[in-house]
């Protein structure tokens, strides 16, 4: 079943929700956003479903994070762009049953931070994982709220101000990610791991992630929506769009 622009496929116990944009890299377009919101909404009122994975389509990318061609201007255009792709981002949390992150290719900005907000990561050993928005003038918005709590301060603090990417053993290394896998072998052992989770007490299992999800979601999130938009106000977020969609290397002053 295709909604917007995810495929959504019930599995037994298990719904498997496929980003499908791969010629855009499965980047967070409307089609995107509205599919991953409807699909974890299904997942979630299904009975008869488990466990979801969400993964992507094609050999390059799970999500490369924002549609840099839609990309608002001005700082009344951020803040309504953050408002609505910062729920889609959080909403893995916000979902009571357990979500597995099945991430085959580059996770940038939005993508990784989607992929976080997932109960776990299993990474293709040609995963990568980044949030980049430095280049852009900016900052990640729902990574910075939740990537300390993963692989602490300063490492976060690195990756955020550097915007450099590292790839799936390091992801591992740092606990981003749960374990690497072989490509060619990923859905088939996310599936496996989920089936696993699926064959226990669900009862247990969700109350599980709703006690380690505690104090989630909160007045951070506001901050997020309200502080965002101000970095739209500098030179140095006009010259980092204009010199990603020109592709060449951005001039900071």
């Amino acid at each position: 079943m295709r909604i917007g622009s995810v495929e959504f496929e019930k599995r037994g116990r298990i719904a498997i929700v496929t980003l499908d944009e791969p010629a855009k890299l499965n980047a967070i377009s409307l089609g995107i956003r509205e599919g991953v919101t409807e699909s974890l909404r299904r997942l979630q009122a299904d009975d008869d479903i488990r466990v979801g994975i969400l993964t992507g389509r094609g050999e390059k990318a799970f999500c490369a994070g924002a549609d840099i061609g839609t990309f608002p201007a001005t700082p009344e255009q951020a803040r309504s762009f953050i408002s609505d792709v910062l729920p889609v981002l959080e909403a893995p949390e916000r979902c009571r049953k357990p979500l597995i992150a099945a991430v085959n290719g580059i996770a940038f900005g939005g993508g990784f931070e989607l992929a976080i907000a997932c109960d776990f990561i299993l990474a293709s050993e040609r995963a990568r994982f980044g949030v980049p928005e430095i280049q852009l003038g900016l900052l990640p918005g729902f990574a910075l709220l939740r990537l300390h709590e993963i692989v602490g301060r300063p490492k976060a603090k690195e990756l955020s101000m550097l915007g450099e990417p590292i790839d799936a053993s390091e992801a591992v290394r740092l606990g981003i990610a749960l374990r690497m896998v072989a490509h060619d072998n990923l859905l088939e052992e996310a599936v496996a791991f989920a089936e696993r989770i699926a064959s226990k007490p669900q009862m247990a299992v969700q109350m599980a992630k709703s006690f380690f999800n505690r104090g989630l979601g909160g007045d951070d999130m506001r901050y997020a929506i309200d502080a965002f938009p101000f970095l739209f106000q500098t030179e140095d977020v006009k010259e980092g769009v204009a010199a990603f969609r020109s592709k060449r290397k951005p001039q900071f002053k």
